[in-house]
C-alpha cells in the first residue's frame, strides 16, 4: 500500500518521459522487423539456394521474430506507463486537494493519513469549548453523494465521541471537517493502491529470456501479456471506444480524433480490433494484423508440438473372440487430439503460404495484410500484392465455394497472376490486386445451393469496399473492379443490391452461377463495365446448376447473351482454370488495367 506521502511527491511526467523512450523502441524495431521481412527474407529466399541460403533465411526469420517480439512488448510498457501516469493523476489531484484544505483550516495531517483538528464551538450545558482530536480515514460509506461526509449522519456514534451529540450541546464543528479530510486523503490512497496493485501485475508477466531467442512459446506468451494490459489499462484505453461495426467514414473520423500516440496505444492493446477497420490505412492495418498472424500462427505451432504422439499400437487383438479392435490408448487420443491436430496442420499449411506472400519477392511489390482470424468458419483472410490506397488500379477477387483457409495459396497465386499481366499491360501505372476471403463460404455444392452464406457475405464486402474508397481518398482516385468468382460473384451481386450507388467501377463474373439480378444493368456500374466468362466441363455444370437453384435472377446468369453484359473469351477446360488458361487471365487482367480494347470478347 503506497503512503500518501508517496503520492503526494510522484513525478507523473516522469513515467511518461519513460514511456516515450520505450515508444520509440517499439516503433524502431518494428520498422526493423519490416526491413528483414520485405528487403531481406524475400529476395533470398526469392534468388538463393542451398545450405548457406537456407542458414541465412533462419537467422532472419530469427531475427524477424526477435523484432516482432520487441515491437508488442516494449510497446506495452509504453502504454502501461503512460495508463500509469494517466490514472494516477486522478487520486494524486484529490490528494493535494485534501491537504490544501487541512492547511487552509490548520489542521495536521499525521504520516499514518490521521487528521487532527483543534478545539471548537462550546457544549451547552457547561459552556466549555469542546475539545479537539483526531480524526481517522474512513474505508466505509459513511460519505455523503453531495456533499461533505456526515451531513447525513450528524448523530452517528461511530462518528461522534459521547457525550458530543448534537441533542446535547451541539459538539465540534471541526470534527466533520477533518474526517472530510481524512477520508479524502484514504480515499485517495486506496485509489492509487488499486491502479499501481493492476499494472504492477501486467508488468510483472513482461519477461524474456536471456538473450532475446525469441521461440513459438515466447512470440505466443505476447499474446497473454496483451490480454493482461487489455485488463489492466482498460480504464485507460476502452475497447468500447473502438467503433466496431461502424462506417468507414466514422472509423476515420475516429482515427483522425487520435494523437499519434494514442494510435500506437490502441494498436498495441487492440491489434486485431483496430486492424479490422475499414477505411483505415492499409500500411497501418498491415502492422497490426501481422502482430495477429504471427502470434496466432505461434500459438498453433506450440499447441501442436505439445500433443502426444499417435499411440501404437492403433488396434489390438479382441481376445478370445478373435478379431482386431481400437486400443483404449488410441481411441482416447483420438478423441482428444487427432481432429484439432489435423485442424491444425490444415490452418497452419494456409498460414505459410500466407506468410511467404508477404515476403516482398523481385518483381512483385509489398504484401498487406488487411485482415486474419485463423478462428472464425474456415478462417479469413484479406491480403492486397500492392497499397491499395495509392494505386492507379485496384481489383478485389472474392473466391467461392470450398474456399477455406488451409486451402488460400491457389486464390493467392490467382491474385499475383492478375497482377503480373495486369502490370505488363501498363508498365507505368501503379496497381493492387486483393484476395478477399472475409465471409463464410460454402463448404460443397449442397450448401452452395443456399443463399445464406451471400446474406451474410455481401454487406461485409459492400463495407470492406466502401473502406477501400474511403482509404484512397474518394471514388476517382482508383479505378476499382470487383471479381467474383463462382459462388464469389453471388456474394458480389448480392453486395450491390444493399444500397444505391455502384460498389466498382467494373465488375468480373467468373465461372458465375448467378448474381441474384436479372439483368447487367441491375449491377449499377453500367452493362458496358460488366464482364462474364465460362469455360468448359465441370463449369458447364456449376453455371447452368446455379440457374437451376435460382442464382440467377429471372433465370438469367451473367454468361448469357440475355443478361447484357460482356461475354470474354476463355479457354479454361475446367471451373478453376481460369487463371492457368492464358487468354482468361490476360482478359480479366485488360478489365483490371481499363484497357478495354485489349479485351476479346467471346
Amino acid at each position: 500500500m503506497p503512503t500518501w506521502q508517496q503520492l503526494r511527491d510522484i513525478k507523473l511526467s516522469e513515467f511518461t518521459d519513460a514511456a516515450d523512450g520505450w515508444g520509440k523502441v517499439s516503433s524502431r524495431s518494428n520498422v526493423d522487423k519490416d526491413r528483414v521481412d520485405n528487403e531481406m527474407l524475400g529476395r533470398i529466399r526469392g534468388t538463393q539456394e542451398g545450405d548457406t541460403a537456407k542458414a541465412a533465411v533462419a537467422d532472419l526469420d530469427q531475427l524477424s521474430r526477435n523484432y516482432q517480439y520487441l515491437h508488442t512488448e516494449c510497446g506495452l510498457i509504453r502504454t502501461a506507463l503512460n495508463g500509469l501516469a494517466s490514472e494516477l493523476a486522478a487520486p494524486q489531484r484529490k490528494l493535494k486537494q485534501a491537504l490544501e484544505d487541512a492547511e487552509n483550516l490548520k489542521f495536521t495531517v499525521h504520516p499514518d493519513g490521521s487528521v487532527e483538528y483543534p478545539a471548537g464551538g462550546e457544549n451547552l450545558i457547561d459552556k466549555k469549548p469542546v475539545p479537539g482530536g483526531t480524526a481517522q480515514g474512513s474505508q466505509f460509506g459513511f460519505l455523503s453523494p453531495t456533499g461533505p461526509p456526515l451531513q447525513r449522519y450528524p448523530n452517528s456514534p461511530l462518528l461522534n465521541p459521547p457525550g458530543q451529540f448534537p441533542a446535547l450541546g451541539g459538539g465540534n464543528p471541526n470534527q466533520a471537517k477533518a474526517q472530510a479530510v481524512a477520508n479524502s486523503i484514504a480515499a485517495a490512497v486506496r485509489e492509487a493502491a488499486e491502479i499501481d496493485g493492476r499494472y504492477n501485475d501486467a508488468l510483472a508477466q513482461l519477461k524474456a529470456e536471456p538473450g532475446l531467442k525469441v521461440d513459438n512459446k515466447t512470440l505466443a506468451d505476447a499474446a497473454s501479456d496483451t490480454k493482461a494490459m487489455q485488463n489492466a489499462a482498460g480504464k485507460y484505453l476502452d475497447d468500447d471506444k473502438i467503433p466496431h461495426g461502424k462506417s468507414p467514414k466514422e472509423n476515420v473520423e475516429w482515427w483522425n480524433g487520435l494523437t499519434q500516440e494514442q494510435r500506437d496505444e490502441y494498436a498495441t492493446l487492440y491489434p486485431a480490433s483496430v486492424g479490422a477497420l475499414d477505411g483505415l490505412p492499409s500500411a497501418f492495418r498491415d502492422d497490426l494484423n501481422r502482430v495477429v498472424f504471427a502470434e496466432t500462427k505461434a500459438r498453433y505451432e506450440v499447441e501442436l508440438a505439445g500433443m502426444p504422439p499417435e499411440p501404437k499400437p492403433k488396434l489390438v487383438s479382441h481376445g478370445a473372440r478373435g478379431g482386431m479392435v481400437y486400443s483404449q490408448e488410441w481411441l482416447d487420443w483420438h478423441n482428444k487430439y487427432e481432429g484439432r491436430r489435423d485442424d491444425l496442420k490444415d490452418k497452419l499449411a494456409g498460414m505459410n503460404a500466407i506468410e511467404t506472400r508477404l515476403e516482398q519477392r523481385p518483381g512483385m511489390p509489398e504484401g498487406y495484410l488487411l485482415k486474419f482470424d485463423g478462428e472464425k468458419d474456415d478462417g479469413r483472410v484479406i491480403l492486397a500484392v500492392g497499397n491499395p490506397d495509392t494505386a492507379d488500379h485496384t481489383s478485389v477477387y472474392v473466391p467461392g465455394t470450398t474456399t477455406k483457409l488451409e486451402e488460400i495459396e491457389d486464390n493467392l497465386k490467382r491474385t499475383d497472376a492478375l497482377y503480373g499481366n495486369a502490370k505488363r499491360l501498363d508498365p507505368n501505372a501503379s496497381f493492387s490486386t486483393i484476395t478477399w476471403f472475409d465471409y463464410n463460404a460454402p463448404n460443397h455444392l449442397g450448401e452452395a445451393m443456399l443463399n445464406k452464406y451471400g446474406d451474410s457475405g455481401a454487406p461485409t464486402l459492400r463495407h470492406f469496399m466502401g473502406g477501400l474508397e474511403t482509404a484512397q481518398g474518394g471514388p476517382e482516385k482508383s479505378h476499382t473492379t470487383l471479381m467474383g468468382h463462382s459462388y464469389g460473384s453471388t456474394v458480389a451481386g448480392m453486395a450491390t443490391k444493399l444500397e444505391s450507388g455502384p460498389i466498382a467501377d467494373d465488375i468480373i463474373a467468373v465461372g458465375s452461377p448467378g448474381m441474384q439480378v436479372e439483368h447487367a444493368s441491375d449491377l449499377k456500374v453500367g452493362k458496358e463495365h460488366v464482364w462474364a466468362m465460362g469455360g468448359g466441363f465441370d463449369d458447364i455444370l456449376v453455371r447452368q446448376g446455379g440457374r437451376l437453384v435460382g442464382h440467377g435472377e429471372g433465370g438469367n446468369i451473367p454468361t448469357d447473351e440475355d443478361f447484357g453484359g460482356n461475354i470474354m473469351k476463355s479457354g479454361a477446360k475446367d471451373h478453376g482454370d481460369f487463371w492457368t488458361d492464358k487468354s482468361s487471365v490476360e482478359n480479366q487482367a485488360a478489365v483490371i488495367a481499363g484497357k478495354y480494347d485489349k479485351v476479346t470478347l467471346d
